[in-house]
């Protein structure tokens, strides 16, 4: 039976803890300069319906690292549900690939990908989840603590698709998840029904106690038009010097980037050389990525 990486929801707390230890060997070995070529011939289709920066590099040459290869779809090239069939394109790419990762608008897209496709779907984002961001996350806070059940992450800003992995990554972690955001832009019920994720939105309380801050863009990709709704709603929760002085002087500042500088963060927080951790997070995608896929294709 095949397995596929949609969310971190739909595996057991074991294989996700599993994967946060096996992310921080290959980062260890990559360091190491130890080659760890487990994927030696297979391949990878990668589409991508948004943009990219780090979900297209970090992917290629986790692929690369691994003895593989990955092929990039451009949406031009593709034309996922409009020039042809999620399903056709699920069943044309399997006859391909080993491998197939999307990064996409609608979630329903991803799930189509993955029942139609004879090979494993990793979810490089949609608009709903972003599952292999939360596991670089989770690898950058391991890295730190050794362990994360009771370790205490305060997220402050829109409640997204990082929220919501970073939900189900608390769920199956034992992380203290904080979320904090204005009224009305609080998880869905549906995220928060089946978790024990503190909300608030207050955040001088949030960061009171917080080993790690971690912010993200207020208007998401696809959301500009509500940008200026967003910046005004969300003044007052802006990662600065003056919330840090709230917090404990070790906590450690998280930003899945791209960030946009002087809004949900300053550049004084974000460029700090000790307490910010962004840049490490941006890296760990590679090597969270490096275990999905071993996971998936071994």
């Amino acid at each position: 039976m095949k397995k596929d990486f949609i969310s971190i929801k739909d595996h057991d707390a074991r294989t996700i803890n599993h994967l946060i230890r096996q992310a921080y060997n290959l980062k260890a070995q990559a360091r190491a300069g130890k080659k760890h070529e487990l994927l030696q011939g297979e391949s990878l289709a990668m589409i991508f319906d948004k943009p990219s920066t780090r979900t297209r590099v970090s992917f290629d040459v986790a692929m690369y690292e691994l003895g593989g290869h990955a092929i990039n779809i451009t949406a031009g090239e593709c034309g996922l549900g409009t020039r042809e069939s999620v399903p056709d394109v699920a069943r044309t790419l399997s006859r391909f690939c080993d491998a197939i990762m999307i990064r996409t608008f609608g979630h329903d897209t991803a799930l189509g990908l993955a029942e139609h496709a004879s090979v494993p779907v990793i979810n490089g984002l949609t608009d709903l989840m972003h599952p292999c961001q939360a596991m670089a996350d989770a690898l950058t806070m391991y890295e730190i603590t050794g362990d994360l059940k009771g370790v205490r992450l305060t997220y402050i800003g829109d409640a997204n698709n990082v929220t919501n992995s970073l939900i189900h990554l608390a769920e199956k972690t034992g992380i203290e998840l904080t979320v904090c955001t204005p009224k009305n832009y609080a998880p869905d019920k549906k995220m928060t029904a089946e978790n024990e994720a503190l909300l608030t939105n207050d955040p001088s309380a949030a960061v009171k106690k917080a080993d790690f801050i971690y912010t993200d863009v207020w208007a998401s990709m696809g959301q500009e038009k509500l940008a200026a709704q967003k910046n005004k709603a969300f003044k007052d929760y802006q990662v600065n010097g003056q919330l840090l002085k709230k917090a404990p002087k070790n906590v450690k500042i998280m930003h899945c980037l791209p960030a946009h500088r002087g809004l949900e963060i300053t550049d004084e927080v974000i460029d700090d050389p000790v307490r910010s951790i962004v840049f490490e997070q941006a890296e760990n995608r590679l090597h969270a990525q490096k275990a999905i896929l071993v996971y998936l294709l071994k």
